[in-house]
Order: C-alpha cells, then structure tokens, then sequence
C-alpha cells in the first residue's frame, strides 16, 4: 500500500488530464439511486468494472453475485470490462469463481486483452516488460520478453517497453526505465492505465502512475490501452451479442478518470458507485462537479 488518500490520488488523476480523453458532454447534475436494481429496465447491457464494483482486493463486495444473476434472469447482457492488464486471463476468472461470479471466459473484457490487441504486427520485437514475475506470463508467452529489474542491460537492449503491472516495481526501476528511454526514446505501452486502485487497505499504486511519470521527465508519450480510452470498449463491443445502441449500455465503475471518462468517450451511459472503491467515504458527487466528469447516475451500491 502507499500513502495515497482519496484527494491526493484526485489530484494525480487531475494533473494528467491533458493526457486523458476530453469529456464528450456537460451533464449539469446526475441521477441518484440505490443500486443497480433502480434502474436496470432502462439497460439491455452493464459492463462492470471489477476494483469497487465486484471486489477489493481479494473480498467480493457483498450481493453483487446476486445482483448480476438478478440481471441476467431479466435478458440483460453482463461484462467484465478492468484494466487487470498484470494478470492472466485464467488467473482472473480463477479468482472470479473463487469470489462467487460466475463468467464465461469471453464476459471478461480486460486491458491486458486490449494491449494484445495493439501489439498486432510488432509481436516480433524484443519487448522489456513491467510485470510481476510471480503472476506469470499467461496471454503473453508468444511475444519476445524480458523482465525489468535491476539489471541495467535490458533497458538498453530492448526495442520498446510493456508497462503491465506494477506490484513489483521499485523506484531503482523506474530510474532505470527513464533514463533508458532519455537515452534513447522507444514505443512505451501501458497495459493498465490506472493510477491507482482501491484495496481493502488503502490505495495501491498501478501502472498508469509510472507511464504519467515517464512522460513528464521524458517527454515520450506512452500509448495507453484500457479505459478511459476506447479499446478496450471496442473489444467489449464486439463481445456483446447482439450489441445494443450505445444509449442501452451501461458503464458501472468507481472511478471518474477511467470507468466515467472512458464511457464519455465511448459514447454510452455511466454509473459511478459512491459507497465502495475510490470514493468509498469521499464526496463522490462533489468530485464528480470539480472535475467536470458528470455521470448519468451516482449509485450508492452496485
């Protein structure tokens, strides 16, 4: 854990907004509602956010289980949409099952999933890779990797960096990864562009927080994949069948920068749980007013 608060980790989203997508629209004010119940008639798909919606950490958040198989028994479609980029795809549904979901393999639209994606056509470069070793390389095992750590040789010999998950990295490899890349500049991509993320302690730091570092003191601007920007929703799009108008699907997450924003961007509605994850105690509406981020409902609970 780190010594993030509420605001202070407000504020590091906030000083990266020119970075981010731009708002799509100006709501003066959102609805308010319980939870998810209250409004699941006006919505034929929910994509969920994983961290402050189904789960902290490691504890599932109390009913959500029920509560999608409540949608699920009214013909209402039900994804996974996370920037969970440093796990495997089957560690996560794993860790789905073990918490009381139930998902198919294809209802769990991840970051990772996306930067796959994105990786098309440079599979064959020699990539210095930010993840924990522990979590395996699952999804990834095709590609030409190296682990960053505190050997300074691979910084200088790869071709481009995988900025994945941060659980493990330090400020030693940060410096490293910074100068390497003043040194000489090569493709960054992040595979989770969060800042931070809700546990059940306090806030962990996440990828997107070193990706913003290394461009303020590089000047190399990293290509994010994973909300608030869309494609990831793209992939979630293609996975809905069939897929409803944008006006009938709805983005449920706790953070305004990414699961808010990246609904803006993407053109459909957004919910933004008050009562768990980032805003669990805070202001959420307030926040919500100050950063002109405005989603179509506040819900006090998934």
């Amino acid at each position: 854990m780190t010594d993030l608060t509420l605001d202070t980790a407000f504020a590091a989203y906030e000083a990266v907004r020119h970075r981010l997508p731009a708002p799509q629209r100006r709501l003066d004010t959102p609805a308010f509602a319980q939870s998810l119940d209250d409004i699941a008639d006006r919505f034929d798909a929910f994509l969920l956010d994983a961290f402050g919606v189904l789960n902290i950490g490691e504890t599932a958040i109390p009913g959500v289980a029920e509560r999608i198989a409540g949608l699920r028994a009214r013909g209402k479609q039900v994804l996974v949409v996370s920037n969970a980029a440093g796990f495997p795809h089957a560690s996560l549904l794993d860790k789905y099952a073990r918490l009381g979901f139930d998902f198919a393999g294809g209802d769990v639209i991840t970051s990772r999933k996306a930067l796959l994606a994105g990786l098309k056509g440079r599979e064959d470069r020699h990539w210095g890779l930010m993840a924990t070793r522990s979590t395996g390389l699952g999804d990834l095992e095709g590609l030409r990797l190296t682990y960053l750590e505190e050997d300074p040789a691979p910084y200088a010999e790869v071709d481009g960096f995988l900025m994945v998950g941060s659980a493990a990295w330090t400020e030693t490899r940060q410096t490293l990864l910074e100068a390497a890349i003043a040194d000489r500049p090569r493709p960054v991509l992040v595979g989770n562009p969060d800042i931070v993320a809700p546990r059940e302690q306090g806030f962990s730091t996440e990828p997107g927080l070193y990706a913003h570092r290394l461009a303020d003191r590089t000047g190399v601007v990293p290509e994010f994949f994973g909300k608030p920007f869309t494609n990831i929703f793209d992939l979630a799009f293609a996975r809905l069948d069939p897929c409803p108008p944008k006006g009938r699907i709805l983005m449920v997450g706790d953070s305004l920068h990414t699961d808010i924003l990246g609904a803006e961007a993407a053109g459909v509605a957004s919910a933004l749980i008050s009562g768990y994850g980032f805003f669990a105690g805070g202001d959420a509406d307030g926040a919500s007013r100050q950063a002109g981020i405005v989603p179509d409902y506040i819900l006090e609970r998934p």
